[in-house]
């Protein structure tokens, strides 16, 4: 761990810009042990291209309830149907939940999706980051997150800053908050977290991050410093690129993208904090100033940015979780389509809006929905898409797709043609040397190029 002092900002989830500087995280077992020195290696090994355009993918950890949000059912039944009724959006044939105000009158600039299809069933964010089951290559170490793609292929746009960022709050439940996986491309393609763990103490005595002028002076200070290569090699010309390593690390533009602080008071109104965190149990808070933070992340250049926003298992009281969670991502999510349209940047931005699966029909003794592979929701927005659709339905009772049908893949896909990536053609090789398709069959969703 590198441990800087700075500023004390506290956000949402506890983690202050102190302890943002105590950098980890980019340590993984695949190499024994690879540090962030490796990663800006790997990176610069990379034939990198250049793109601008970014992808923020936030999770609804525990699978969110379809037919409380985009696709609910007036003619089902009381005990399918629930609370929540439908209210009108800013496009007059679509209508959505009326947890959803804000989102709603925005619904030009966004895609609801009721027809998801191919969800794995697992309690995990894998399949969202990565569009794949989690046993897929699992000998080769498994498929690679978008993220991880993304800084493979392309690299970072400049050496302070990484191409992956996950803004996940630790959960009990570590699958709710897990940042994205490398899979097969290893641990120098792993996710950048602010507030990791994983590498030896590494001290600096004496000089804060105020204080610090140059990346020589912080090399200077650093305790214990280990500069020879290991043997497999890995470490080859580990010097420069510790160096650049630690041109991230002390990076005035990252430190400054991650303190919301600097942002005018009315902006972090807008997007609001997500307080107080309710039915949160072994999942993640309702961390509304994570969106702005991803918001800022992206404008300073981060490619991926991946966040776990709630708590969404509602196999009790549903109605009120979903108003609960609803009201703040309703809060949080229109402020971040509305700060990136402001800006000029939403056309370059994918926003992705989703969880693991679905919400049974049918209310159980508790009041709540449980799980539902069969099919699940997402929202979207950005990306150069063409927004204002609702893409899919759902039978009367909302149990299974009967027009439409989306596989999570074509969700993938369609982020990939976003980012740049012909999902069709653009091939990685795995560690055997065989080139891997980024997703299987799929092609992007056709409505929305």
């Amino acid at each position: 761990m590198l441990n800087i002092l700075g500023q004390k900002t506290r956000y949402c989830d506890g983690i202050s810009r102190r302890s943002f500087m105590k950098i980890g995280g980019l340590s993984a077992g695949a190499l024994g042990g690879v540090s962030l020195a490796d990663l800006m290696r790997a990176d610069a090994a990379s034939a990198a291209r250049k793109s601008d355009k970014a992808i923020i993918n936030i999770f609804l950890g525990g699978g969110p309830p379809h037919q409380d949000m985009w696709d609910i059912k007036t003619e089902a039944p009381a005990e399918i149907r629930g609370e929540f009724g439908p209210i009108s959006t800013a496009v007059p044939d679509i209508r959505i939940g009326e947890c959803f105000p804000q989102l709603a009158a925005m619904m030009d600039k966004l895609v609801v999706i009721r027809s998801v299809v191919g969800c794995s069933g697992g309690h995990d964010a894998f399949q969202c980051f990565s569009g794949w089951d989690r046993g897929s290559l699992g000998s080769l170490g498994g498929r690679p997150s978008i993220g991880s793609v993304l800084s493979k292929v392309y690299g970072p746009t400049s050496p302070s800053i990484p191409a992956t960022v996950a803004l996940a709050a630790k959960t009990q439940h570590g699958p709710w908050s897990e940042p994205g996986d490398p899979g097969f491309l290893g641990a120098a393609h792993q996710t950048f977290r602010p507030n990791g763990q994983g590498m030896d103490d590494l001290t600096l005595n004496g000089i804060s991050l105020d204080r610090l002028q140059n990346r020589g002076q912080l090399l200077t200070s650093l305790d214990g410093l280990k500069r020879s290569a290991d043997a497999t090699g890995a470490m080859e010309g580990m010097d420069s690129f510790t160096q650049a390593a630690f041109g991230v690390l002390t990076s005035s533009k990252l430190a400054d993208a991650l303190d919301i602080s600097k942002e005018p008071e009315a902006v972090r109104a807008r997007y609001g904090d997500g307080k107080p965190y309710q039915y949160q149990y072994d999942g993640a808070p309702t961390c509304n100033d994570h969106i702005l933070m991803a918001r800022r992340l992206v404008e300073a250049g981060v490619r991926s940015v991946t966040l776990s926003f709630g708590r969404w298992d509602s196999h009790g009281k549903n109605f009120d979780l979903v108003r609960d969670h609803g009201g703040k991502l309703d809060q949080a999510v229109s402020a971040l389509v509305e700060d990136l349209d402001e800006r000029g940047m939403l056309d370059n931005v994918t926003v992705l809006v989703w969880g693991e699966f679905g919400r049974t029909p049918r209310i159980n003794a508790n009041g709540g929905r449980d799980h539902w592979p069969q099919v699940s929701c997402a929202l979207m927005a950005g990306g150069g898409m063409k927004t204002g659709q609702a893409i899919g339905s759902t039978n009367r009772l909302g149990e299974r797709a009967v027009n439409r049908p989306v596989d999570m893949q074509e969700i993938v896909a369609t982020a990939y043609h976003n980012l740049g990536l012909d999902p069709m053609s653009t091939t990685i090789d795995d560690p055997s040397g065989r080139p891997q398709f980024l997703v299987d069959t799929r092609e992007p969703i056709r409505e929305l190029i």
